[in-house]
C-alpha cells in the first residue's frame, strides 16, 4: 500500500489551514459493509489477545508495577472518542500519582515516569490494556490515536477543522502511527501538522486493506524499535 499523497494543507499566520475540505469531509460513516467487518476483526483480535496473551502478561506487569511504585497497576484516563465524546482509556500505570496526568503528557525526561514506566513506554506495553477499549466499543484497532481533552483544545487553535478525527472510532495505532509520528507533539507544530494531516486523509480513504497495512506497519516498526 502506497502511503503518498500530495500535501492539501498550508500554513497561514501561525496555522495550518485545509485548502481542499473534501478530501477530509468524505468520511467512511456510509460504508456498512466495511465497518462491519472492521468491528467483527476488532472484536476477533481483542478476544484472541485478552484470553490469549493480556490474561498471563497482565499479572506479570502488574507485579512489576507494584514492586516499583505505589498506586494502581491500570491507569483510567479521559480522552476524546467518536463524536467528541469523552471515555475512560485504559493504560498501564507508568507515572507516579501526580495531579497533572490528565493536563500534561509526559515528554522526555519527565521525572514523574518510573524506572519500569519507562521500559513500558518505549516497548509501548503501556497501551495493551486498551485492548478493553476495543473490546467494549470505544476505541478500533486502527484509527486516529486518541487525544486528551486539554490537547484538543490546544490543537484546535493549531489546526483548522481539527474535529474531522472524531467522525471515526479512535485506534491503538492510525496512520499517523504507521508514519512515524508518535509520542508527545505538545511543543512541535510540524508534528502535529503531520498528524492531523495522515488522520484526515486515513478517514477519506479508510478501508480494511488499508487497515491492515497500517497494521502490518505497525507491527514492523515495533519489531525494529523505530516505533
Amino acid at each position: 500500500m502506497n502511503f503518498e499523497t500530495e500535501n492539501t494543507l498550508h500554513a497561514e499566520r501561525g496555522n495550518w489551514l485545509v485548502d481542499n475540505l473534501v478530501w477530509a469531509s468524505d468520511g467512511i460513516e456510509g460504508r456498512r459493509g466495511y465497518l462491519l467487518l472492521k468491528r467483527s476483526f476488532d472484536l476477533i483480535v481483542s478476544i484472541f489477545v485478552i484470553a490469549g496473551i493480556l490474561s498471563w502478561l497482565l499479572p506479570l506487569l502488574a507485579l512489576l508495577i507494584k514492586l516499583d511504585s505505589r498506586g494502581p497497576v491500570i491507569f483510567i484516563q479521559r480522552r476524546v472518542g467518536r463524536n467528541a465524546v469523552l471515555f475512560a482509556c485504559y493504560k498501564l500505570r507508568t507515572m507516579v500519582i501526580n495531579d497533572l496526568a490528565d493536563e500534561r503528557p509526559a515528554a522526555g525526561n519527565d521525572g514523574r515516569i518510573t524506572r519500569v514506566g519507562g521500559w513500558l513506554r518505549r516497548t509501548h506495553l503501556d497501551e495493551l490494556p486498551q485492548f478493553f477499549n476495543v473490546l467494549l466499543g470505544s476505541m478500533s484497532i486502527v484509527g486516529p490515536r486518541p487525544y486528551m481533552p486539554a490537547d484538543c483544545r490546544l490543537f484546535a487553535e493549531i489546526v483548522t477543522d481539527s474535529d474531522v478525527r472524531h467522525r471515526v472510532k479512535p485506534g491503538i495505532t492510525g496512520m499517523a502511527q504507521a508514519k512515524g509520528l508518535h509520542g508527545t507533539v505538545r511543543r512541535d507544530r510540524r508534528i502535529i501538522f503531520q498528524r492531523y494531516h495522515w488522520d484526515a486523509w486515513y478517514i477519506s480513504h479508510a478501508d480494511f486493506g488499508l487497515d491492515m497495512s497500517i497494521l502490518r506497519r505497525t507491527v514492523i516498526l515495533l519489531l525494529s524499535g523505530r516505533r
